[in-house]
């Protein structure tokens, strides 16, 4: 079996020394570390260097996680149905386009030689009536030889 035992630590132990005003002195102890510490010393920021994706990332700890939590749902959920808009809009583009193909296609042919024919009757109706304005007589001579057969 195993038994635990709490082991204190010596910064815990010993109480700091007041001086006369009542300010607690701090011990010259080498592991001691103010604000100014070493690393910051020998390491220099550039702030050149850094992105605007680093510099707004680095701010997401202001905002509580409720607020960013509530901030990530709709964004994700305004994107979800962004995508499924543009996929059912170009589902449905595709049936209309082909639709349009298959049944739009052959009635254009078809209407355009009905078109097309209703041209040459036309076209052959002029001839004939040019025909008849130039031998207006032909055309009786012929139907009283035709009667007379």
């Amino acid at each position: 079996m195993v038994k635990l035992t709490e082991v204190e630590d010596e910064h815990f132990t010993d109480k700091p020394v007041p001086s006369k005003h009542d300010a607690l002195l701090v011990s010259d102890d080498e592991d001691y570390s103010d604000t100014d510490s070493e690393i910051s010393e020998d390491e220099e920021i550039e702030l050149e260097e850094e992105t605007f994706f680093e510099r707004v990332s680095a701010l997401k700890d202001m905002i509580p996680p409720s607020a960013r939590r509530t901030v990530n749902n709709t964004i994700s959920s305004v994107t979800s149905f962004g995508k499924a808009s543009l996929s059912f809009s170009g589902k449905a583009l595709w049936i209309i386009s082909t639709s349009a193909f298959l049944l739009g296609v052959p009635f254009a042919l078809a209407y355009a030689e009905e078109e097309q024919y209703i041209q040459m009757e036309r076209e052959q109706g002029m001839i004939k009536g040019a025909n008849e304005m130039l031998t207006p007589g032909l055309e009786s001579e012929k139907k009283e030889a035709q009667l007379a057969l």
